[in-house]
Parts: structure tokens; C-alpha cells; sequence
């Protein structure tokens, strides 16, 4: 396959020259399966799971037919794995009030050596301008990290994200998160109610 078939969302950074591919669920798994049992990141992804089971993760990502998983790379180094989804045909949409073409974002940064310097908000502003950009009819990227990842919360607000209400999903109680396509204030029709059932990741 070739690089331009591959990459996408290329943008230069202080850290260097960020793309996404697509993930190969059998060459990338040895990679995938260790970030995801790495106690940091399985502390929220909740998937310590044997090499096996992540590979089969994957191809249900890849199949699923409204999510697409990429490795994230820095000069052409991979150090963070991404769910790019349609989320109003995801299961969360059951548990929110959902826009069509909603776009809905999951990440992790890999390396622990990636963590804590800034990276991770600077990525998540191109990685949702991309969306908006490859989707003219997405008014908005949302995304709902555990409300206790403090961290991730704070990186989503510094990527330009707000935190509208907090969710209680089957998994956890999330921060419902909205990156607008234009800033806007709060819905001119009042908040929505608070959801107490949840969805999937």
C-alpha cells in the first residue's frame, strides 16, 4: 500500500511531522496489545486482554462498519492508537441526544514517554479538525473520557473541546465532551437532561 493510500491528517508540530494510518489488525497488534496493557492506559481502556483477544478487538473496530481504529505517528513512528466513529450509529447515541453525522473520537498516547508534555491536546485539535474537515455535514466531535482521567478531561478542554454534562455509562461516569464546528453558547434551548444509562465505550 502505498504512503499516500496510508497516511492521513498529516500536520507539522514542535514534536514533528504527525500522520494517521489505518491499523493492520495483524501487523500492529504486538504494538496495539502492549499499549493496551500498559496499567495506565488499562486503567480506562479496560482491555489487558491476551494478544489474541486484541487482534480480535481490532477486526470488530475494523468491521464494525462505523469505526475505523489508526495508529497515530510521529515521523512516521507510532505512538498513539485512535477510534475514529460516526457516533450517532454507535450504541452511545442510545444515551444522548444525538445530531446526524456526529463524529466521535477515543485515544491513547502509547509511549510512556509521550505522556504529560502537551502532546496529547495538540494532536486531538488536528485529529478533530480532520474530522469536521472530512465531513461537511458534522456539526460537531464529541467524546466521553472517564470523568475521574482528569488528565484526559483537561487535555480535551485544551484542544478545544467543553464539557457539557457527565454521563453515567454502563462502564463509568464519563464527561460528555463537544469540540463545535463553529463556537456557539450553551444550547439556546436549555441543557439537555442528564442520561443515567450508558453505551459502550
Amino acid at each position: 500500500m502505498t504512503r499516500a493510500a496510508r497516511t492521513l491528517c498529516e500536520t507539522k508540530l514542535d514534536a514533528g511531522v504527525f500522520t494517521l494510518r489505518a491499523v493492520d489488525p495483524v501487523a500492529d497488534v504486538e504494538l496495539v496489545h502492549g499499549w493496551m496493557n500498559d496499567p495506565e492506559v488499562a486503567r480506562y481502556w479496560e482491555l489487558a486482554q491476551p494478544v489474541e483477544r486484541i487482534g480480535a478487538y481490532l477486526r470488530q473496530q475494523i468491521s464494525s462498519g462505523h469505526s475505523t481504529p489508526y495508529l497515530g505517528c510521529l515521523d512516521g513512528a507510532p505512538m498513539s492508537y485512535w477510534e475514529l466513529y460516526r457516533a450517532d450509529l454507535d450504541p452511545l447515541a442510545n444515551h444522548y441526544a444525538a445530531k446526524p453525522r456526529d463524529a466521535g473520537v477515543h485515544l491513547l498516547l502509547g509511549p510512556a514517554e509521550t505522556r504529560g508534555r502537551g502532546l496529547g491536546a495538540a494532536l486531538l485539535r488536528a485529529v478533530s479538525a480532520f474530522q469536521l474537515d472530512s465531513d461537511p455535514y458534522a456539526e460537531r466531535v464529541i467524546a466521553e473520557p472517564d470523568i475521574t482521567n482528569v488528565r484526559s478531561v483537561r487535555t480535551f478542554e485544551r484542544a478545544g473541546f467543553r464539557m457539557i454534562r457527565q454521563l453515567d455509562l454502563p462502564d463509568k461516569r464519563a464527561a460528555f465532551m463537544v469540540r463545535e464546528r463553529i463556537s456557539a453558547p450553551e444550547d439556546a434551548h436549555g441543557p439537555e437532561p442528564t442520561v443515567a444509562t450508558g453505551a459502550a465505550r
